[in-house]
């Protein structure tokens, strides 16, 4: 099951465009949700009595034109649509435990796509059980080209299967960018060994990769070292890729706060859909 969050906006059209192409690909069915979060007109001014009409009013016509474009854009994925009320995070973490991923769009109304970039958004991408993805920048060019950030910790563990599935599904290429800053030594008078540290990152990424090089032997993999932080890395790498995928540490509360350095700033600054995975 892909789970798709709507709200009605434009953003919002993308990513169903997008969930539905991902659940054609992988064979899913695609669930297009809206979330009914009446905690904001839980306030005296507010006329109550007629704002849960509203607001179920305008659920109803977000879910039917988001499956309308489903239908349009994948005729034979099978989509049902399904409203539910509670804070966007929270909905969307419970659609997410059996899901195969949930797709939103970078900014919107409100509800999923507006709350994505702000904190409920980094809350669901470092503690959602399933990839999340942020469909954001150009979707409609492609590049045949998936990205996937590596570092020397474990963190990017959760993401190399979901990008190289990916890769698999499109017949993509998969690149593989190892980003590291250059030390403040290096800016200093004498001689730095700059080669061996590139050496080390590059069997960093061998040893991350291996194992699904075996996997996937119909996956054209390119590895990249760039002395550059690896938000800004992976940005430029976003300009010639069809998605970009990262992942984020561990489990429970503290799991927001991890993803807020490379995570939340490659959501905030790529110029392609990016995918966050967490670990388990």
């Amino acid at each position: 099951m892909i789970i798709v969050g709507v709200d009605g906006s434009a953003p919002a059209r993308a990513a169903v465009e997008w969930a539905a192409d991902d659940a054609l690909r992988m064979h899913e069915p695609l669930r297009i949700v809206h979330a009914v979060d009446r905690s904001p007109y839980q306030i005296a001014k507010f006329p109550t009595a007629e704002w849960p009409d509203a607001l179920i009013r305008g659920g109803e016509k977000a879910l039917a034109e988001a499956l309308a474009v489903a239908h349009e854009r994948q005729p034979s994925v099978e989509a049902t649509t399904r409203m539910l009320e509670g804070s966007p995070a929270q909905v969307l973490r419970d659609e997410g435990q059996d899901a195969a991923e949930i797709v939103v769009g970078s900014r919107g109304l409100g509800g999923f796509a507006g709350a994505l970039l702000g904190s409920t958004g980094v809350n669901v991408a470092g503690r959602a059980p399933c990839p999340v993805v942020v469909v954001r920048g150009e979707t409609g060019r492609r590049h045949g080209v998936v990205t996937v950030g590596v570092d020397d910790t474990s963190s990017c563990e959760p993401a190399l299967p979901y990008a190289f599935e990916q890769a698999r599904l499109r017949g993509s290429a998969l690149r593989a960018v190892f980003a590291w800053d250059m030390p403040v030594y290096a800016f200093a008078p004498g001689p730095h060994d700059m080669d061996a540290i590139r050496q080390a990152a590059c069997e960093v990424i061998d040893e991350h990769l291996e194992r699904y090089k075996k996997e996937y032997p119909q996956v054209s993999v390119t590895e990249e070292v760039r002395a550059s932080h690896p938000v800004d890395a992976l940005r430029r790498a976003s300009a010639e890729s069809d998605l970009v995928v990262v992942g984020s540490h561990g489990q429970g509360a503290l799991a927001s706060m991890f993803l807020g350095s490379v995570s939340r700033g490659v959501l905030h600054h790529a110029q392609c859909p990016v995918a966050v995975v967490r670990a388990r």
